[in-house]
This record gives structure tokens, C-alpha cells and sequence, in this order.
């Protein structure tokens, strides 16, 4: 179960970072020129392309927008601490997911294994077989039997891959900046609220077509021992804060790991940002439009990073319905 959930937070934030345990190294210096130029040019033409805490006001209503990552890593300590405050003075928490809305899915996934699980089909039934052989070689790279990886759905295995195996070996594995978010605000007293019902993912992958999965699911086979150094780079551009960088670069780490033409991997992001971003984005706005206006005190989001960043991100959709936005102070570690 701790697998499902730790894929099921990486690959929604997708700036996710490696767990204590990874000790992977920044791949950036091995760039090239051009590739380097692309960061940066993903960095200053996206808007809000950079900061995990933006603060947005209106007529008196104040909204914190901060960018989290869901999985844990020791150096999130200091943001977490640097946010008590914004925390204890806010009316009310929303979040990607809750403590309840976690126990509401755990107990949904029992009960419903076809969530998960293909029901009349297997993967290689629906794959070449040279892409079956390195997809199981990835999974068996994550502690996941072929056997039990064939039966997946492909959207959720796209996103078991998304973690290096050694990011689901740490039993904190979950603790990421939400978590501690939410331990804050049960110290301060400070209500929380889900942004969505908790199998929203789940219906949005769900819906879309076979073939539009399983080119997900192509465009993240990487090898096993990829994905510790890929996880290293994302989490130092994190704590750069640079999260338009951080999107930029999953796609080209993507383009270089996967055997799939550059403009297939392009197509795969394209499909996985409207998906996960853009149409969550859209539908998160009236929830927290609704939040700011019923509660007083300001209202604090949080949510993936990559969620703050782009023409369709949460500050350019606030920003449209007439806030300004000021970039926020986000503590980072020593």
C-alpha cells in the first residue's frame, strides 16, 4: 500500500524528491550547452516560473500559495518550520489530500482492486515485446515481480516508475512538506480541506484511452538506476526553487533515458500536463476562490510545486481573477 501511495504522490507533483535513503547525484553538470539553455529559457518565459511561496490579495482576502513536494527528504525541516507561522495565522488549510481523505483512499483501493489492476487484459498482451522485456526489467528494478507488473494499469505503473526503488525502501517515505504542513496545523488548530475528492487521479487517468496510457507508460521506462539520480536533480532545483526549471527538466531527462523519439516523449508531457495540472488546476480554482471568500482569515494552498508555475498554473489563474501576486520568503536549508 505504502508503494501505491508514495507513486501516487511523486508522479502528481512530478518535482518529487528522493528519499533520505537515495544517494543520487546532480546530473545537471553533465548537460550540455543547449540543454542548459533550454532550463533557463523554461525559467524566464513561463510565468511565476520560480518561488514555492507566492502570496496573492484582493479586496482584503490573502491566499498563500505554496509549492510542496510529497515525498520526504531531512532538508524540508526548515521550510516547514518557516511556514508555522503563515500556518497558525490562516483560517484554513487546503490540501491535495488530507490525513482522512488517505484512509478514505487506502480503504477504497482495498475494496475496489480494479483502481489498479487491468481487468480482461495484461500489459504484454498490449505491448512489443522488446518494450514488455525493459518495462519488466524496470519494474523487477523497484522491487516489483514482472508477473505482478503485467497486470497494472498503465497510467499507475507510468507513475510506480516515476520512483526510484530506493524511495519507497524508508518507512517516512511519505513525510514530505504536505505531511508536515498538516502536523502544523493540528499543533495551531488550524482546519484542513481537501482541493478534490481523493480518486480524482484515478478518474482522470481512467477515462483516457488505452493507447494514450500506454504511451505514458513508454515515455517513463528509464533503467532501475536512473532514477536515484534523476530524483537528486529534481530535489536540487526544488530548493532553488526553479519550478519551472524542474518540469523542463523531467522532460528532457525523460528524452535522454527513454528509447522513444524526442517528439513521442514531448507528446507523453504534453498529455501528462493537461491532465495533471492544467485540468486539476482549473477545477481547484472555484474551491479556493469559495474558501477565501467564506473563511476571514487568509487561506493557505498547498499543493505539488509544479502546480504553482505556467500560463495555467495556480498563480496565473489567481493573478486572471484579479489578485496580485508577491513573491513569498521560502526557508531552505543551511
Amino acid at each position: 500500500m505504502r508503494l501505491v501511495l508514495a507513486a501516487l504522490a511523486a508522479f502528481s507533483l512530478w518535482t518529487a524528491t528522493a528519499a533520505a535513503a537515495c544517494e543520487g547525484r546532480d546530473m545537471r553538470p553533465d548537460f550540455s550547452d543547449a540543454e542548459r539553455a533550454l532550463l533557463d529559457e523554461a525559467t524566464a518565459s513561463t510565468p511565476f516560473g520560480e518561488g514555492n511561496h507566492w502570496i496573492a490579495e484582493r479586496d482584503g482576502e490573502v491566499i498563500h500559495l505554496v509549492g510542496t513536494i510529497h515525498i520526504s527528504d531531512p532538508r524540508l525541516a526548515a521550510p516547514a518550520e518557516g511556514l508555522r507561522e503563515t500556518i497558525d495565522g490562516s483560517g484554513l488549510l487546503l490540501l491535495e489530500m488530507t490525513p482522512g481523505g488517505m484512509e478514505d483512499l487506502e480503504r477504497r483501493m482495498r475494496e475496489d482492486p480494479g483502481m489498479l489492476v487491468l481487468k480482461d487484459t495484461a500489459l504484454p498482451e498490449l505491448m512489443e515485446e522488446a518494450e514488455w522485456q525493459r518495462l519488466a526489467e524496470a519494474a523487477k528494478a523497484r522491487g516489483i515481480p514482472p508477473v505482478m507488473a503485467a497486470k497494472f494499469q498503465p497510467w499507475y505503473l507510468s507513475m510506480v516508475l516515476a520512483l526510484p526503488g530506493c524511495a519507497t525502501e524508508s518507512p517516512s517515505v511519505l513525510d514530505g512538506l504536505d505531511a508536515r504542513l498538516q502536523r502544523i496545523a493540528k499543533d495551531t488548530g488550524t482546519q484542513m480541506q481537501a482541493l478534490e475528492d481523493v480518486d480524482t487521479v484515478f478518474r482522470l487517468f481512467q477515462d483516457a484511452p488505452m493507447e494514450d496510457q500506454l504511451e505514458m507508460l513508454r515515455a517513463a521506462i528509464v533503467p532501475g538506476d536512473d532514477g536515484s539520480d534523476m530524483m537528486a536533480t529534481l530535489i536540487a532545483t526544488y530548493f532553488e526553487e526553479r519550478t519551472a526549471a524542474s518540469w523542463e527538466l523531467s522532460r528532457l531527462m525523460s528524452r535522454r533515458s527513454s528509447p522513444l523519439p524526442p517528439e513521442e516523449v514531448d507528446e507523453s508531457f504534453d498529455q501528462m500536463e493537461a491532465t495533471l495540472l492544467t485540468a486539476r488546476n482549473e477545477a481547484w480554482l472555484p474551491v479556493i476562490l469559495d474558501a477565501v471568500e467564506e473563511t476571514a482569515q487568509p487561506v493557505v494552498v498547498a499543493a505539488g510545486a509544479a502546480h504553482l508555475q505556467g500560463e495555467t498554473g495556480l498563480a496565473a489563474l489567481l493573478e486572471a481573477e484579479g489578485f496580485t501576486l508577491t513573491r513569498a520568503p521560502f526557508a531552505t536549508p543551511e
